[in-house]
């Protein structure tokens, strides 16, 4: 019992120090600008190692324009690295930068050329910068940096520009007599702005990153640069035989993960692979160059194996290294440092075989982590008292690593927008036969948490005061048990059947949906049970109560406003978040969920917590039986009866509703900055910097970490 006291005493700890459980508003000194220049590097090496900031004098919220925020998040902890995993960590975070140009290309193959367009007017347009028209020129621009390219980031729809064509034409000659424009060989400025404007003003131009929409050619008819000149029919059929020539289809290779597929002009099928010497080599060396450097400075002979594999698979491309990567990565469980770099998520691909390129830096909270790992220690519990078939649960659930992580760098798919919660690998086999590895990304998580309303978005959508109430008692770490839960028990649980393939390969575009559902109702589940309170990482099932009312509310309600009114639901998460709240709240309507009227608005509240549970309990079964039977007709009848269709109704008051608050539904981050302080050539100290500036960070990032060409 001591020990599970301890446990939540921790917890409360954390939640306290980094200002979660306490800061409604986030405080503000203005200019925040930490400088490294030293006279004498040697006594500079003496100092702290980060930038300290007194709680109460960080500025968390540095730039807001159309629907998104612009946040910073500070380092905690980084001054307690030995002067080694210091320097280490610079190398890796030169490493993450180096590959942002290959998420840009592979989101669109215009973005590099637009993207630089766009930084060379920004830095060098000479004309009036407070005329209305730039200023939505600007918007533009941070909003293109925002998404990594000219599709937003979440609902992947063609960002559409304020200004008018003429206007653009307008600032690219303008800006040409002062600055280098992005032009091919031979071509005059007038050709560039003649190329680049149906690409940018016309709608139905490449209008969607990633088209999931039922009934379309996903491939034909979605703008990501993975495929060209393919349809849906020849991707799944090129891929389905390769499957079948698999040698050892028990650890499945996961083909197409870092390559673009290409029809040629013969018919023939070929894939530009991602690694050195082909393409994206540019930026691939420069990261290999720096990941190299960090090798010898590893912590322990795990880091350094899992970091050579990955050199070995960026110079190979060879997709057989990178499972042996992700083997050894799953490994390394001692290390302060972590580095997730690769080609890993496959969202952005309506088929799931292609991943965007993704890095993340961080060192281990050392204190928080023990109360992730309390739920990661008891996984087989969870695993065994899980409402799924008997048939459909893991005898024994392997080496799960779990932790809650400080970030240092991310870069990528990973930033601006970034994942509060990590669960890697993503191959299922790897996870089953060695493990895998849960992250919650604490200092990500604490600045949301700074910068929250003072409750007006609860006020505005919660029924009564008592689940306002409950909720500011204990929403923070009601948020925070779902994470953990959800990457760490959520993800790892369940099992494919024999002989059944991949859910990418038999539930296709609804595979991440189904996946993401799943991983949320085994959290919705637990979060339930007092066995957590056992643990002692939560006091009462009043917490999962309060997440209860919070999921039912965001899945029916509140990430409505993330779309345009007439829009339907195609993000994964989204879709599931539906998917879960609407199944149950057909299932319990009127008993165990009720739609209320107050005021002219519409409520929805959960009148019978435990009977809820069980009705997550029922969809999780059902949805842990598609995945493991792989029953493609199941799955795609319940995202799209469930997870598709919006309320237009409903969808119109929720956004009259929002617009009063003068809130914006989506937030990403300035990174820190890692210096160098160097005594003639060598490495005495790392320090870290909070640059507080989006548009200056956008142009350095432009500036530096550019290596690829505008095509590719």
């Amino acid at each position: 019992m001591k020990k599970n006291n301890l446990a939540f005493s921790l917890i409360l700890s954390s939640l306290a120090l980094s200002g979660v459980a306490q800061v409604q508003k986030p405080t503000r000194i203005k200019g925040l600008s930490v400088t490294t220049a030293a006279p004498d590097p040697a006594a500079e090496a003496k100092k702290t190692a980060s930038t300290q900031v007194k709680e109460g004098e960080f500025e968390y919220v540095a730039d807001q324009f159309a629907d998104l925020q612009v946040l910073r998040y500070q380092v905690p902890g980084f001054e307690t690295l030995t002067p080694k995993q210091k320097e280490m960590a610079y190398y890796l975070s030169q490493a993450a930068l180096s590959g942002r140009d290959m998420v840009y290309d592979q989101n669109y193959k215009h973005n590099l050329r637009i993207r630089r367009m766009l930084e060379a007017v920004v830095a060098h347009y000479p004309g009036d910068r407070k005329e209305k028209n730039f200023q939505l020129f600007m918007t533009y621009a941070k909003r293109v940096w925002f998404s990594n390219g000219i599709h937003h980031h979440y609902s992947t729809k063609k960002i559409m520009p304020e200004f008018k064509p003429d206007y653009f034409a307008e600032v690219l000659v303008k800006t040409s007599a002062k600055a280098k424009l992005p032009t091919r060989k031979g071509q005059s400025v007038e050709q560039l702005v003649e190329e680049l404007t149906p690409i940018i003003f016309e709608e139905k131009v490449d209008a969607k990153r990633v088209n999931q929409e039922n009934g379309a050619d996903l491939i034909a008819s979605s703008a990501n640069n993975f495929y060209e000149g393919l349809k849906q029919e020849q991707v799944e059929a090129y891929y389905k035989k390769l499957a079948s020539e698999d040698k050892n289809p028990s650890e499945p290779v996961s083909y197409g993960l870092n390559s673009k597929m290409v029809m040629g002009k013969d018919g023939k099928v070929t894939e530009k692979v991602w690694k050195v010497g082909g393409m994206y080599s540019k930026a691939i060396e420069k990261m290999v160059f720096w990941i190299e450097k960090a090798i010898p400075l590893a912590e322990n002979a795990a880091q350094k194996q899992a970091l050579t594999l990955l050199v070995k698979f960026y110079k190979t491309g060879d997709l057989k290294a990178w499972d042996d990567y992700n083997i050894a990565w799953v490994k390394d469980t001692d290390s302060r440092i972590d580095f997730v770099n690769g080609f890993i998520e496959v969202y952005g691909d309506a088929l799931g075989y292609k991943a965007t390129y993704e890095s993340v830096l961080s060192i281990k909270d050392l204190d928080a982590t023990k109360r992730i790992a309390a739920i990661g220690a008891d996984a087989q519990w969870f695993e065994d008292n899980s409402p799924i078939q008997k048939e459909h649960k893991k005898e024994k659930v392997t080496g799960i690593s779990a932790k809650v992580i400080t970030v240092v760098t991310e870069s990528g798919d990973g930033a601006p927008a970034t994942p509060i919660g990590i669960n890697l690998p993503n191959a299922n086999w790897i996870r089953q036969k060695h493990g895998s590895k849960s992250v919650s990304l604490g200092n990500i998580v604490a600045a949301y948490d700074h910068v929250k309303s003072s409750g007006k978005t609860l006020d505005e959508f919660a029924f009564s005061q008592e689940e306002i109430d409950r909720a500011k008692k204990f929403g923070v770490l009601a948020g925070y048990l779902h994470t953990d839960m959800h990457e760490v028990i959520g993800h790892a649980s369940g099992q494919i059947n024999k002989g059944v393939g991949t859910p990418k390969e038999t539930l296709k575009s609804y595979a991440s949906t189904l996946e993401e559902a799943r991983a949320d109702l085994v959290a919705l589940y637990y979060l339930m049970d007092e066995h957590l309170v056992k643990l002692g990482v939560m006091p009462s099932v009043e917490v999962g109560q309060t997440e209860y009312d919070g999921y039912i509310r965001n899945g029916m309600m509140l990430q409505l406003n993330r779309l345009d009114v007439g829009e339907q639901l195609e993000e994964a998460h989204m879709r599931n978040r539906q998917l879960v709240a609407s199944w149950a709240f057909e299932q319990g309507r009127g008993e165990v969920i009720t739609r209320e009227q107050k005021d002219g608005k519409t409520f929805f509240v959960v009148k019978d917590y435990n009977a809820l549970r069980k009705i997550f309990g029922k969809l999780l079964a059902e949805i842990q039986r598609i995945t493991s039977e792989g029953d493609y007709e199941a799955g795609k009848k319940l995202v799209e009866t469930y997870g598709v269709k919006v309320d237009e109704k409903l969808h119109k008051e929720i956004r009259e509703r929002y617009a009063k608050l003068n809130s914006v539904p989506y937030s990403g981050f300035i990174q820190p900055k890692l210096v160098a302080v160097k005594q003639g050539e060598k490495i005495v100290d790392v320090k870290v910097e909070y640059p507080n500036n989006f548009v200056e960070q956008m142009l350095d990032y432009g500036k530096n970490y550019s290596f690829l060409p505008d095509e590719n």
